[in-house]
């Protein structure tokens, strides 16, 4: 069994409004840049760079496969996104990035991460894993059962110290079976309400 434990630092801007969390990077041989949702395939990058500019690819270096991280961190930056994954430790069962096949080993404390964002207060989830896991995790912190807000929806969350809206957001992933105009539109409402 190997495990994996996650390549990348949290992303956390202190000015920070949304926390952006999936469940865990692919393999690195299917990175086009060192940062989250970094898989060419996967369309995160094209949802932002379409709800924001209009424009599908306006992250992506033209005649390349792979994501501009220096535009995109400037931008998350100016934007005050912050991102991490529901899992710090991983042991992948296929040699994919499937997150079906993903046994999450140690789980993130999302309420740690929150405490270095203090002007957080949306979690947003990209995915089925995430939001599973997520769910889990915020009713263990605070002992009380977490509703699952339904795709595109949020649900309020009290901790400890403030409380969040959670947001579940489809999957980013050419894998989930909605046309990235769909997803944009859901994306979308995440700014729109801010």
């Amino acid at each position: 069994m190997v495990i994996e434990t996650h390549p990348l630092e949290p992303f956390l801007p202190a000015n920070a409004k949304m926390l952006f969390l999936g469940s865990f990077p692919p393999p690195k041989l299917r990175w086009s840049m060192d940062f989250f949702y970094p898989n060419w395939i996967n369309d995160f990058w094209r949802i932002m760079g379409e709800i924001h500019f209009g424009d599908k690819s306006y992250f992506e270096i033209h005649g390349t496969k792979s994501f501009d991280k220096e535009r995109i961190v400037c931008f998350c930056r100016e934007a005050h996104l912050a991102f991490f994954d529901t899992a710090r430790k991983v042991c992948r069962l296929h040699d994919n990035a499937s997150d079906e096949f993903l046994d999450i080993l140690e789980p993130t404390d999302v309420v740690e991460l929150l405490t270095q964002i203090p002007r957080c207060q949306r979690v947003i989830t990209t995915g089925g894993k995430a939001s599973a896991e997520l769910q889990h995790f915020w009713s263990e912190t605070s002992g009380t059962m977490v509703r699952m807000p339904p795709v595109g929806s949020m649900t309020r969350v009290t901790l400890p110290a403030r409380e969040v809206e959670w947001w579940r957001m489809p999957s980013s992933s050419r894998a989930y079976p909605l046309a990235l105009a769909k997803k944009a539109a859901l994306y979308r409402r995440l700014f729109e309400q801010e």
